[in-house]
């Protein structure tokens, strides 16, 4: 965890909220899937991942009262609560890595659009789906976005899995059922265009 989150953790220290590639003003996208997921707004939602992303944000303006924000790196965590300010109070921190977390309880809805594709080890993969497993309510669902086949083969300096939804459910497994899948051209704060899918699994019951 130690490289992972360091490297993260220097990212988040040196470069402002909208210097990233993957910066959105607006998580479009994400939100309307998790609304399609479970309108309750006492479900239980954890954005894995979530660093410095603004979803959190539109989860609590929604009315979204159990919103948790796993990510690597406790300086992005930083930057989103102070950034939401008194309302982060609202909000589960935790700083861990997806691949060896242990949940201290279940999810409604699972998102992640930062972690799962930059784990090109299998192992890794593995233990991640097994922390899912653990987390995912019976019938709880799961977005997991990530760099499309065509998109970038590096983010962050970093080499990255590309997938599809194809490939997505052969990570989860049969009792994960596809739902729905999304294209999106990201656009880049400096005008470029990343290649992004976002698919949508259903835990069966």
């Amino acid at each position: 965890m130690s490289d992972r989150s360091s490297h993260w953790d220097n990212v988040y220290a040196t470069k402002g909220e909208a210097e990233v590639s993957w910066f959105q003003d607006s998580p479009t996208i994400s939100f309307e899937m998790i609304r399609a997921a479970n309108q309750d707004h006492g479900a239980a939602i954890i954005d894995i991942g979530g660093g410095a992303s603004r979803l959190v944000d539109v989860l609590l303006e929604a009315g979204y009262r159990d919103v948790a924000v796993l990510d690597l790196s406790a300086n992005a965590l930083d930057a989103a609560k102070k950034r939401i300010g008194p309302a982060a109070s609202r909000v589960d921190w935790i700083v861990a890595d997806a691949t060896t977390w242990r949940p201290a309880k279940t999810y409604d809805v699972w998102h992640d659009r930062a972690a799962f594709h930059f784990l090109i080890d299998p192992r890794d993969r593995a233990a991640y789906v097994d922390r899912l497993r653990s987390a995912v309510a019976p019938c709880g669902e799961v977005i997991i976005a990530t760099f499309a086949p065509e998109g970038p083969e590096k983010c962050s300096g970093l080499p990255v899995q590309r997938h599809d939804s194809a490939s997505l459910a052969a990570e989860l497994g049969p009792d994960f059922e596809p739902v729905e899948t999304r294209s999106e051209a990201h656009h880049t704060p400096w005008d470029s265009t990343q290649a992004f899918q976002f698919s949508r699994f259903r835990r069966r019951g």
